[in-house]
């Protein structure tokens, strides 16, 4: 028989372990390890660090069962490989963390049988809260969220009868300073690459497009306003159509950096150079936190902001606080002029 098989199974440290090691009562460890306030900072330093030479791992399903809460809580979101979710997420679990709550993250793809699935698997293991970056074109997802009690937030997008929670960044005002940039550059034919009307955001900075255009005297030409899908990779089809009809346009607004510098890239395949020929901006500010070759032109929607303050609201509605008033937060959203922008003037 071998050592391995020889060996006994390990045995997992228990509170009445660290208590025979310490000389202090199963009911002092067990506060100490919670940190509360009728322990003296000497005593919790000594039991945390007996603990942790033990390898003791605290039991958090016993604790959910007597609580009656996991500390935990789920994201879900579009697509966590572009830079504007990860850096959201990342400041969400930061924030969480700070509270003692654990965070875990779900992709949706913008599909709405997977973020259905989404929803199910974090509400299987008992979160406490969740934030969620809704796939819009039907609400029977969130509908399904509102009726199980669950606390949740909707960040980046909220429902036109804003009847739920929400932290979102002042989109519109985004979409105007935008283009109103690129007018007062000498630009009149701007191309805006458009996520799905159905998405809130998508709508609000298109309304802010148009609203820069009529302020500055200039119609809006159809042609020039294209839906294309936002999740990475869905830029290169559609630009390349544009391209090959030979639509007049010197200026390109994306709804977001990643379909911004897909468009940098689809434009230089062509031979296209930005911002000689074309300037470009897009939307999320990702050169706030990645520093990335091409300077990018694009609106700030405060991505640490909204993220921390989505994170504050659920915490309110996890402990039951506030009750029954409705959160609709829009934070802020302003330009950063960089190289892929010019004047033709």
């Amino acid at each position: 028989m071998s050592d391995e098989q020889e060996r006994p199974p390990a045995k997992a440290t228990t509170l009445k372990d660290i208590a025979e090691q310490t000389g202090f009562t199963i009911n002092t460890v067990s506060r100490a390890l919670k940190n509360k306030g009728d322990i003296s900072a000497a005593t919790i330093k000594l039991i945390r660090q007996k603990a942790e030479e033990l390898g003791y791992i605290g039991n958090v399903m016993a604790s959910s069962l007597r609580s009656g809460t996991t500390k935990t809580i789920a994201v879900i979101v579009a697509d966590v490989s572009n830079p504007h979710f990860s850096i959201a997420v990342k400041e969400i679990e930061r924030a969480a963390r700070m509270q003692d709550y654990t965070t875990f993250i779900l992709n949706a793809y913008e599909d709405q049988e997977v973020e259905r699935k989404a929803i199910q698997s974090a509400l299987s293991k008992n979160v406490d809260g969740i934030i969620i970056c809704p796939s819009q074109g039907s609400e029977n997802n969130l509908a399904f969220l509102e009726r199980t009690g669950t606390p949740f937030v909707l960040l980046g997008r909220h429902l036109e009868d804003d009847t739920m929670d929400y932290v979102v960044s002042d989109d519109e005002k985004g979409g105007y300073l935008a283009t109103m940039h690129l007018l007062e550059l000498g630009h009149r034919d701007i191309l805006f690459l458009n996520a799905h009307h159905s998405i809130s955001s998508s709508r609000e900075r298109l309304a802010g497009y148009k609203r820069a255009m009529a302020e500055s005297g200039f119609a809006v030409n159809p042609e020039l306003i294209r839906e294309v899908p936002h999740l990475t990779g869905g830029v290169k089809n559609e630009l390349s159509e544009v391209i090959k009809s030979r639509l007049a346009y010197t200026a390109l607004f994306a709804f977001n950096d990643m379909m911004a510098w897909e468009s940098i890239y689809v434009l230089n395949k062509h031979h296209i150079r930005v911002p000689d020929q074309i300037s470009v901006v897009g939307f999320d500010n990702i050169q706030s936190r990645l520093f990335v070759p091409f300077p990018l032109t694009s609106v700030s929607n405060a991505k640490g902001k909204t993220s921390r303050k989505a994170f504050e609201i659920l915490l309110k509605k996890m402990h039951k606080q506030n009750s029954g008033k409705r959160y609709h937060e829009v934070v802020d959203t302003r330009l950063v002029v960089r190289e892929s922008t010019r004047s033709l003037l």
